[in-house]
């Protein structure tokens, strides 16, 4: 039987790992690194980054490539099937080590927030023990980017995704909303004049970029600015804070 250790590393900056997280890292006798093509070839370099920095003898390292997630059955099955697939990569990786007692993920951000890596360690056969580091989410890096709170005083706050802006809008009676994983810039879909904006992208990383404005007259800056960036980098991880205005 081996530990799982879920280690949260943070936006991709070095210096975002805790103590706690680069302890858990010299302690892993194996860890699994993901790929995901070409294109984000850098986001295992950044992990390898990491791992070099905390190690002063670099643990096995077990790669996995990421399987393509299926849309044509409806998003929450296909992401089911998905973290089944994925569950299975983690499970060969780790089958093929066997020794390994200590085995650990690098998650990007924090394991518990946003992220599925908890839901898919639980697939696993047999059930390994399974810890969490956590980590600086894009969250706390957005704001901390910005200098800004994230909430107003005696005021709730909502983080959802792209999709539920797109598909439902802003839910009545929210004022502050945090939008992660949205690949589409669903802001489109709301009256832009009724919202500024705090946005940013590889935020944390020497690539950030960061934009804030009211919504309707810098929406089109970071459209274009988003798809640049995409373009070069061949990847791209970025987050907003929506705030309707006024309030």
């Amino acid at each position: 039987m081996y530990e799982l250790n879920l280690i949260g590393i943070g936006t991709g900056n070095p210096d975002h790992v805790t103590f706690q997280g680069a302890q858990a890292i010299r302690a892993a006798d194996l860890i699994l690194i993901p790929r995901k093509g070409e294109n984000k070839a850098d986001l295992a370099g950044l992990r390898e980054e990491i791992i070099a920095q905390v190690t002063e003898t670099t643990p096995q390292i077990a790669y996995f490539d990421i399987p393509k997630r299926r849309a044509e059955d409806g998003y929450l099955r296909g992401v089911d099937e998905w973290h089944d697939s994925i569950a299975l990569r983690w499970q060969e990786a780790i089958a093929a080590h066997s020794q390994a007692k200590q085995v650990a993920l690098l998650i990007w951000g924090d394991p518990s927030l946003y992220d599925s890596s908890l839901r898919i360690a639980s697939r696993l056969e047999p059930q390994p023990k399974t810890k969490v580091v956590p980590g600086i989410t894009a969250l706390q890096a957005l704001t901390a980017a910005h200098a800004i709170p994230i909430n107003e005083i005696g005021a709730p706050y909502l983080v959802t995704t792209g999709r539920r802006i797109r598909d439902e809008g802003c839910p009545a009676g929210v004022e502050k909303l945090a939008v992660m994983l949205d690949g589409e810039c669903s802001f489109q879909s709301l009256q832009m004049d009724d919202y500024d904006i705090w946005w940013g992208a590889y935020v944390g990383m020497k690539e950030e970029i960061l934009i804030h404005g009211p919504l309707a007259d810098v929406a089109q800056r970071i459209l274009d600015t988003r798809a640049q960036a995409r373009a070069d980098h061949g990847w791209i991880m970025d987050i907003y804070l929506l705030k309707k205005r006024g309030n």
